[in-house]
């Protein structure tokens, strides 16, 4: 009797043929498009004080990305510094993807600068791959992106590799069933996982091939489904489909109020009608609204736009209460120092109606939780209902990330980056904010300092602080880390400890700004 294959590859379907357009140092290019900077210039997009892309221009100068902006500077001392935006970059593509579409269907958007289009249909209208990849070239081209390059290959993984590869020809088809010959020399770190890249490296498997000739059982015993997944990457067993984007700018509603209104009521009563007609124009399309876009002029010229989502869609009363809110959320009762004159109701994000009916047995339960935190939301503000996330960060309490009820998770200190300095897994269960004071002695009686060097002025024994006395049983540490330290005026050192008491309870302790503090609980 045939025994079933009981490998994670078994049922895999086989990747797809794709074009995948990659638009090099696409932030830079986003600046130069929407603030006028000269492309020929050396520019550099900056977040969180490192270069994150540079034009040609720096990078003959020895620029290049990761760079702190110090150093950048120092090579390039003419250098143009532009902080980056992510909503600056989506908005600069969005002409890109809407050009494409307009001759070819189907386009994905991966993130700005990069999309996929499906090669069947493109090859089949213009003869073959290379022709429609070259048609690609040359369309993109008229938009004034001459840098784009384009990759083919079966599955998205292998096509955008190939796009990176593609030079200095812009072009790069990998043939069917090619893609694990093509993958194999690349090193692990294009996975894009630096911890798996890390532990790979140090178990001896440097190229995607040494990974893809892993068992796949074993990969999945080691590192789980997500490892499986990439260690599938590695073959060139990509299954990730492509998800054309549903373009949604023919259902905007624009409303002006002639004469201008100056009250809440009166603009939410004046945009209902509309909403209801937003609504019924997505629904009869087949669609939903899942972000929207609300738009505000005043009769001084003023302009308040935000994006509101949605964890399911947008009814035409909850459209009406996004609006409301945006007016109260300023200094004054509109949130604008005028009339309001203009009302844009824009879907930012639609879906096929079909993937939000209700189950066999209703949604009852969370219909019912998102118009309760909804309902709290309009009565006690905007900002007043949130949900928390685990950001990036230093310090405990940096690494929470609170957002309004119903906006898109932004972390301001993204958690995927390397955060020298770090506490490492398990964090505390329990962190307390602000942290609790505490004293602690040695057995002396002495209280224990941390001289510049890290080193301990006398083993740990008490602490004594609101809970009591709890005597010392074991501790780690110190951690010590120094943030700001070429800054004199905001230049901070902190030293981390982890200590268990008699009673067996462990603890976080921190030794920073000439005190002892508790910052969290092992519970």
């Amino acid at each position: 009797m045939k025994r079933r294959s009981t490998s994670p590859e078994a049922h895999r379907t086989a990747p797809e043929r794709v074009l995948v357009l990659w638009c090099p140092d696409w932030p830079v290019t986003a600046a130069t498009r929407l603030h006028g900077l000269p492309p020929a210039a050396p520019i550099a997009v900056v977040e969180s004080g490192a270069v994150l892309a540079c034009s040609a221009a720096a990078r003959a100068q020895g620029v290049k990305r990761g760079l702190r902006l110090r150093e950048a500077q120092s090579r390039c001392p003419e250098l143009l510094v532009h902080p980056y935006k992510a909503d600056e970059d989506a908005r600069a593509f969005e002409p890109v993807l809407a050009a494409i579409e307009e001759a070819v269907s189907g386009v994905q958007s991966l993130r700005p600068g990069v999309c996929v289009i499906r090669a069947r249909g493109p090859a089949r209208y213009y003869g073959s791959e290379e022709e429609a990849a070259l048609w690609l070239l040359d369309h993109v081209d008229e938009l004034g992106i001459p840098s784009s390059r384009v990759g083919v290959a079966d599955g998205v993984f292998t096509a955008l590799h190939a796009a990176r590869a593609a030079k200095p020809q812009r072009l790069r088809i990998v043939a069917a069933g090619g893609s694990a010959e093509f993958l194999a020399p690349l090193p692990v770190a294009v996975l894009d996982d630096e911890n798996l890249a890390t532990l790979l490296r140090r178990l001896g498997v440097y190229t995607l091939a040494d990974f893809a000739a892993l068992s796949p059982g074993t990969v999945l015993d080691r590192f789980g489904p997500g490892g499986a997944r990439l260690r599938a990457l590695a073959a060139g067993l990509d299954s990730q489909p492509v998800l054309p984007r549903i373009r949604p700018e023919e259902f905007d509603t624009v409303v002006d109020f002639e004469p201008a209104l100056d009250r809440v009521d009166q603009v939410a009563f004046g945009v209902r009608a509309a909403a209801d007609r937003f609504v019924e124009g997505l629904v009869g399309a087949k669609l939903v609204c899942t972000a929207l876009s609300v738009e505000v002029d005043s009769e001084r010229g003023e302009h308040s736009e935000r994006t509101w989502l949605h964890p399911r869609s947008f009814t035409a009363s909850e459209v009406v209460d996004r609006v409301r809110w945006q007016l109260q959320g300023g200094s004054t009762e509109t949130g604008l120092t005028s009339g309001v004159v203009r009302v844009r109701i824009v879907p930012a994000g639609v879906d096929s109606i079909g993937n939000h009916e209700a189950g066999l047995w209703g949604s009852g339960p969370d219909e019912r939780v998102h118009h309760a935190l909804s309902r709290l939301q309009s009565m006690l503000g905007h900002s007043a209902v949130v949900t928390a996330a685990v950001g990036g960060g230093r310090a405990l309490a940096h690494r929470v990330t609170y957002t309004p009820w119903g906006e898109r998770m932004l972390h301001p200190r993204p958690p995927e980056r390397p955060w020298p300095g770090r506490l490492p897994p398990l964090a505390p269960s329990t962190v307390f904010e602000p942290p609790h004071p505490v004293t602690v002695f040695a057995a002396s009686g002495t209280e224990v300092t941390v001289n510049e060097r890290g080193a301990l002025s006398a083993p740990l024994a008490t602490l004594t602080g609101a809970r009591g006395t709890l005597r010392v049983q074991a501790w780690a540490g110190p951690w010590t880390s120094d943030e700001h330290w070429w800054d004199a005026d905001s230049a901070s050192r902190s030293s981390r400890f982890q200590v268990v008491d008699s009673g067996g309870t462990a603890w976080l302790l921190s030794l920073r700004d000439q005190g002892w503090w508790i910052e969290g609980r092992y519970d």
